[in-house]
């Protein structure tokens, strides 16, 4: 009955897809209008920063629109190439993007945008990426491909009615995002404030070592299942925090299970724990929300009870470039765990360390709060999601 009023329509039928026009990497700017490729797409879908800025000339930009146009807030653009199908709700009015790399999306009068970036979120969508990309060593999505693709379509009522329940979750989790970042400010102000500014000549000099047990970690042989399971003992990658970027981790994508642990050289740690990725890439930062382990990707750092999470956490951030330019390596750098036990650090007497705990910890521990709250947030609005697209829950006589 409900399906009966739902139209099956080609994507092409309600958008236009299309890309941009060429940058070469030679035109890249340091400043100017922002430009993004995939990575950023992704990073900006997760509402994360974006960690490399690349900018083009706004005279460039300029010549762009007016000959061409350019996206506009409520296009979406969607990852084409390598890591399939990220989209992102353009909810910024000047930049300017990759060819190939990102398709750009408009909808017509027959879609709302938001109800077609939810559908790009959807089962529906996802599998159709998957099974309709071309390529083997590297995936894509081509424009025509795109235009193919299936959409069961509601009417623009019942659009707007999915919209209306999936939105007011995602706009949550997106003020908890912001939330955090502002108070993260906090903390790493407070930090520079103590420990830069105002630095006493009477701090000792020290090293990594000083504030706390330097950790690395194992990976059991991925040969043999019986070291891995869906819910064990938490194992941690690079890869993890690639993916998330929270600032607590509690799991991976995969535990180990204690034949595992046993079974190779990771080392349990307890919660409290700051995670440093020692390679591919170096300077990954999380705290572990419980007892955790990681493979040899890490080095990690296990605060002293008279240091603390907090100082170690915005600790290992400022001393970042000090760590990589101590790294070693020629197809790719890593820090060792002897170098990371001496890289150089001033040791603050213990009131100054106290006086920051006490500013900070709260502070962390509502950024752990809010990011828990988000993590139950995704797992509602992902459950809800593919029911609503499919039409299995019945919106049309909601009164939203």
């Amino acid at each position: 009955m409900l399906m009966a009023i739902w139209n099956l329509v080609k994507l092409g039928e309600i958008a236009s897809i299309t890309s941009s026009k060429r940058i070469f990497a030679k035109e890249y700017q340091t400043e100017g209008i922002p430009f993004y490729r995939g990575k950023e797409i992704i990073e900006k879908h997760n509402g994360n920063d974006v960690s490399t800025e690349l900018y083009i000339l706004r005279d460039r930009y300029e010549d762009i629109r007016a000959k061409f146009d350019v996206p506009k807030p409520k296009d979406i653009l969607l990852t084409s190439v390598g890591t399939l199908g990220v989209p992102w709700l353009v909810d910024e009015s000047e930049f300017y993007f990759k060819d190939g790399n990102l398709t750009w999306i408009r909808c017509n009068e027959k879609t709302i945008p938001e109800f077609l970036y939810l559908w790009f979120n959807s089962s529906e969508a996802q599998n159709q990426i998957e099974t309709m990309c071309i390529g083997s060593t590297q995936k894509a999505l081509t424009i025509e491909i795109l235009k193919k693709f299936d959409v069961i379509l509601p009417p623009l009522e019942m659009q707007n009615k999915i919209c209306a329940i999936i939105n007011p979750i995602s706009n949550k989790i997106k003020t908890n995002t912001m939330i955090n970042r502002n108070l993260s400010e906090q903390a790493q102000a407070y930090f520079d404030e103590l420990f830069i500014q105002n630095a006493s000549a009477e701090w000792k000099e020290g090293t990594l070592s000083d504030v706390g047990s330097i950790v690395a970690g194992g990976t059991p042989s991925k040969s043999n299942q019986e070291y891995y399971t869906d819910n064990g003992i938490a194992w941690i990658t690079p890869k993890d925090l690639s993916v998330d970027k929270a600032v607590f981790v509690s799991h991976g994508e995969n535990d180990i299970t204690e034949l595992g642990l046993q079974k190779s050289s990771a080392t349990m740690m307890p919660a409290g724990t700051v995670l440093f990725s020692s390679r591919a890439p170096i300077g990954y930062i999380a705290i572990a929300a419980n007892e955790i382990c990681t493979n040899q990707g890490f080095k990690s750092v296990v605060p002293n009870d008279n240091v603390g999470t907090s100082y170690v956490y915005y600790l290992l951030k400022q001393l970042l470039p000090t760590i990589e330019n101590m790294a070693s390596g020629s197809t790719f750098k890593e820090i060792s765990g002897s170098a990371m036990k001496i890289v150089p650090t001033v040791i603050p007497d213990d009131e100054t360390l106290k006086k920051f705990s006490g500013f900070c910890d709260p502070i962390m521990k509502q950024i752990q709060k809010n990011e828990q709250e988000s993590k139950r947030l995704v797992e509602l609005r992902d459950s809800l999601l593919p029911k609503l697209m499919s039409g299995e829950f019945d919106v049309a006589d909601l009164d939203i």
